[in-house]
């Protein structure tokens, strides 16, 4: 890899990783929506998968014992494998630009959705067959674009975990969903390229930044980072889906 481009992508995983460390999310949001103004989707997601596994195990494993949160969500984790494994093929097979268009559209959903005010709530009664509905949805969009966050985080947030809890099941989802796109990918590019000297990297900037995040997490206000966070994939999503067309 180019040194030029080494340091742009130093620089992306260390800027979503302050991201993940401050609001517990945003990683392959960002990583994904900033590569792929340089290299097509699918050798970006080539990079994320280390980074995002390693960074999410370490935020489902930061809280009370995951054994609940499981026992909750295993028809959403179930139906995200086989919904990303059934549309394999998509994120490079959709011709060209058709990648960028719909990852594009997958970032200016998810920064609507961030930046909407209203709130709503899932009944207990509807959650299990509504969750594997968001989860097999939310596997297509993952093997489509590698963005895992539609519309799987606006259904954890709406049935109702607490705050620590919340944070614990997007990490537990964001796993889930790296290791199914991870079998994706491995198929297209190669399982080699997933362990790469890029990917170690990234990993490594990543890292050094959700730390680097966890610690402004106490100093900065969520809300404020929040709308500047979804109001910058608003951005970065609008351009990529119109250069795509373009």
């Amino acid at each position: 890899m180019p040194e030029g481009a080494t340091i742009f992508v130093a620089a992306v995983f260390a800027l979503a990783g302050i991201v993940k460390g401050v609001i517990g999310l945003g990683l392959p949001t960002i990583s994904m929506g900033l590569l792929a103004i340089v290299m097509p989707p699918v050798e970006a997601a080539a990079l994320l998968i280390l980074p995002s596994f390693v960074t999410n195990i370490w935020q489902m494993w930061t809280g009370r014992s995951i054994t609940d949160l499981l026992r909750r969500l295993w028809p959403m984790m179930l139906a995200v494998c086989l919904g990303t494994w059934a549309a394999n093929g998509l994120m490079s097979g959709s011709g060209k630009g058709g990648a960028t268009l719909l990852l594009g559209i997958a970032l200016v959903l998810y920064a609507l959705s961030g930046l909407a005010t209203f709130k709503f709530a899932i009944p207990a009664a509807h959650e299990r067959p509504l969750g594997a509905a968001a989860g097999a949805l939310t596997g297509v969009i993952t093997a489509a674009t590698g963005v895992f966050v539609i519309p799987a985080v606006p259904f954890l947030q709406g049935i109702g975990l607490e705050k620590d809890d919340l944070v614990q099941a997007l990490g537990l989802a964001f796993t889930v969903s790296t290791v199914a796109l991870a079998v994706n990918v491995g198929a297209e590019v190669g399982v080699h390229r997933l362990w790469s000297l890029a990917a170690v990297l990234a990993l490594a900037a990543a890292g050094a930044g959700m730390a680097a995040g966890q610690l402004l997490r106490h100093r900065l206000s969520p809300e404020a980072f929040r709308r500047w966070f979804f109001s910058g994939l608003l951005v970065l999503g609008a351009y990529l889906a119109m250069r795509s067309v373009g």
